[in-house]
């Protein structure tokens, strides 16, 4: 699959593409039960995979990485034998549709259902935007085949309503969130990553107002059980199984920074002074570490330029 990353994703992309070796990691988040399909998430493939699997079939919240691909979809024929008839793309970065055209090409062209991938149509505009030096892009397998422009998409699979938001100009501007409403469970793709710092990518429509907006809505969406425990749960784009108190704690952290970048601002303060303020010092220990994706200079930058700095 060929299209245009910034470097910065790039760089991702390679720090996950060299970890192939890894094991997957299957989670169950919610069981079958009569009124729905069971729930798990694949962790260790990049981005997280949410995987549904029911008397229908299989549908998945995003793929991965394309080096890991196959080893994904061994983890999946572990839990269901049964056809994949839909994939949702939470949004257009390597890690979560990097396995888009494996998954492809494992699904047979002549079958009576074809495979639906389903994405905010931003993430098909990006995933086909001419190539450096090119005015024409090649064919790609993989691409999203049902794209939706309007705020939300709705779908009926393995007995259950599946809602998919357009989240704008958050992590991207093709972000979604995906609501399993009878199970219960969120797949917030990278808008929420609960142990680092999120990658707001401003080369593609992403910003720190949008990315609290998409996180409140998140919280809208979710209902804790009692005392903060339990309740609606939440799989991150990366990171551990969360509920509803982690995405509070999360979006507050954001706002906290954001004010007291844009108070600087109002100062005067040039984007070098705000980095030397440490507006993140607090916070700096709980969400960077030696292998994180998102450093402490590169989250402070974005939110600066979020908010207009030059």
């Amino acid at each position: 699959m060929i299209f245009k990353l910034s470097l910065f994703t790039c760089l991702i992309a390679g720090a996950l593409a060299a970890q192939p070796a890894a094991d997957l990691q299957v989670l169950p988040v919610r069981p079958a039960s009569a009124a729905n399909g069971a729930i798990y998430m694949i962790s260790g493939d990049g981005g997280n995979i949410t995987v549904q699997v029911g008397s229908q079939g299989v549908l998945l919240v995003d793929t991965g990485l394309a080096p890991l691909a196959d080893k994904a979809m061994a983890e999946i024929r572990k839990l269901s034998k049964a056809p994949i008839h839909y994939i949702i793309n939470t949004h257009v970065h390597p890690d979560h549709v990097g396995g888009n055209e494996t998954f492809t090409k494992l699904i047979p062209p002549n079958r009576a259902q074809p495979l639906l991938i389903i994405a905010q149509e931003n993430v098909l505009n990006r995933m086909t935007a001419p190539v450096t030096g090119s005015t024409t892009p090649p064919y790609q397998i993989g691409l999203p085949t049902d794209e939706y422009y309007l705020p939300f998409k709705d779908l009926h699979y393995n007995n259950e309503a599946i809602i998919v938001y357009h989240e704008p100009n958050a992590h991207t501007d093709g972000d979604s969130v995906v609501l399993f409403r009878g199970s219960d469970v969120i797949s917030a793709g990278d808008i929420f990553t609960p142990d680092g710092y999120p990658f707001i990518d401003i080369e593609r429509g992403g910003s720190v107002q949008g990315e609290i907006a998409a996180l409140n809505f998140i919280l809208d969406l979710a209902v804790p059980a009692d005392k903060q425990e339990g309740g609606t749960l939440i799989i991150p784009g990366h990171g551990h199984l969360c509920e509803e108190a982690e995405v509070v704690e999360y979006r507050d952290m954001i706002v906290i920074v954001k004010d007291r970048i844009q108070d600087m601002l109002k100062k005067g303060m040039t984007l070098a002074q705000i980095k030397a303020a440490q507006p993140t010092i607090d916070y700096d220990t709980q969400y960077v570490s030696a292998n994180a994706f998102v450093k402490t200079d590169q989250f402070v930058e974005a939110v600066y330029k979020s908010l207009g700095g030059k």
